[in-house]
């Protein structure tokens, strides 16, 4: 069911995403995450902050910004060197566009509101972006943890 949902550029439900975080989170004995794509739709965003609101502490969302044009080309070629994704085609990419610009910004913009969202320019070299994504966890006071 999820492999399906992704193929179609869908959100997969919400109570599996979050049960799916929760164990992940339970299992590793850390005490911070990076969630990555998550939540992704209103839908998401209520059932995160009904099971696990009282479970964790949202330091800031991480934005990448990019181009439509530019993150096309660079998840094609991604597919093309093999990536085994079954959404690295055309026809998924635009589906998760119209999913992106319709479920998640609005998410985006709740955040914004909060004064969470953390924006990196993801059109940049990807060393540059690296080095936009380590000030951001350090202006946050989270330096790279060793495992």
């Amino acid at each position: 069911m999820i492999e399906e949902k992704i193929r179609n550029g869908e959100i997969v439900p919400v109570e599996v995403t979050c049960s799916l975080i929760h164990k992940a989170m339970q299992k590793s004995g850390k005490s911070r995450f990076l969630i990555d794509g998550f939540p992704r739709n209103k839908d998401n965003l209520d059932g995160w902050d009904r099971v696990m609101s009282d479970k964790t502490k949202l330091l800031f969302v991480l934005f990448f910004e990019c181009s439509r044009d530019i993150c096309t080309e660079r998840c094609l070629g991604r597919g093309a060197a093999g990536s085994g994704r079954s959404d690295d085609n055309l026809e998924s990419l635009q589906k998760r566009f119209n999913t992106y610009i319709n479920d998640t910004m609005p998410i985006i913009n709740h955040y914004d509101q909060l004064g969470l969202v953390k924006r990196v320019n993801a059109e940049s070299v990807p060393m540059e972006v690296f080095q936009d994504v380590k000030k951001a966890f350090d202006g946050a006071g989270l330096q790279r943890i060793a495992n």
